[in-house]
């Protein structure tokens, strides 16, 4: 299968984390967080995803980040906005307001929760694609949603011309390796595990959609550079220079880890909202030793 497809970007994209303050959006601090990112030299940021904590964001408020990251990121990378739901009708409102104010394409979960049928998979898809004028980037999370996107699923959803990529966080390899053969160029494929860069990339992935990079950008993009130009001797020891971190991001459900790492770096407040909650301490403290390993903090 093949099509001439835009890739929407190459490289290391930040799935970013939304900083809270006295239980609202810190803007200021995400201002910040965004800067950082884009100085650091990541090559696209994801906002209000997983690791930006959508779930527990309110209509308003997740319109309201969006808005404001599109603003201040000023078309300095690419953007992409986490708009998926387990409503498609709903998802479709929020995938458009997202194109109204800017963004360059949109991270679609699979419904969580009620799941789908494989027709259901398609027809959620395809509605948002076609209802929506910016590029899709299907996301497959199982772990998280209970859903996996079976092989089929993706080859009828390769054939639109703005579904043009996943995010595949389902660890599975040798289903990735399928993707790739059977869909080609018509659908990119990012990692959505942190660990996994180095093996997608030599399939012919495209980059990662990273949490690890919310602490390491500059890193994280030197990562998956050296696989973009071909050297998977020196993406390999990056890859395994960053394993315990990586590892020690997801000792608790993320973005738990990642927003505490930020918190001890000084980058924002360690505040979340329930159902996440503040890690153990066994958890913390060995977060923290890990950190201080690589001269975080």
């Amino acid at each position: 299968m093949s099509n001439l497809k835009t890739s929407v970007f190459t490289g290391a994209a930040t799935a970013i984390i939304t900083p809270f303050k006295n239980g609202l959006v810190d803007y200021p601090r995400f201002g910040e967080l965004i800067d950082r990112q884009i100085n650091g030299g990541i090559d696209a940021l994801v906002i209000a995803g997983t690791t930006g904590e959508a779930s527990t964001l309110s209509h308003e408020e997740h319109c309201e980040v969006l808005r404001y990251a599109a603003e201040h990121v000023a078309g300095r990378v690419p953007i992409i906005a986490g708009t998926g739901s387990n409503d498609t009708a709903y998802g479709i409102e929020l995938s458009r307001y997202a194109c109204d104010v800017g963004y360059d394409a949109l991270l679609v979960v699979t419904p969580y929760y009620n799941k789908a049928t494989p027709k259901g998979l398609i027809r959620n898809f395809l509605d948002t694609a076609n209802a929506t004028n910016k590029p899709i980037i299907l996301y497959n999370v199982p772990s998280r949603t209970g859903v996996n996107i079976p092989l089929s699923v993706y080859k009828e959803l390769a054939k639109h011309e703005r579904i043009v990529a996943t995010k595949e966080a389902s660890g599975n390899l040798s289903a990735i390796a399928q993707i790739r053969d059977e869909c080609g160029d018509a659908l990119d494929v990012y990692s959505g595990n942190d660990d996994q860069i180095v093996p997608i990339m030599a399939l012919g992935g495209k980059g990662v959609i990273s949490v690890v990079s919310n602490l390491l950008p500059l890193e994280t993009h030197e990562l998956t550079a050296a696989c973009l130009a071909g050297d998977f001797k020196k993406g390999a020891e990056l890859q395994l220079k960053y394993l315990k971190l990586i590892n020690a991001l997801f000792c608790e459900v993320n973005p738990i880890p990642v927003k505490t790492a930020a918190a001890l770096m000084g980058l924002c407040s360690e505040e979340l909202r329930l159902p996440l909650c503040e890690m153990e301490p066994q958890n913390l403290e060995k977060l923290s030793g890990v950190m201080k390993a690589y001269g975080l903090i």
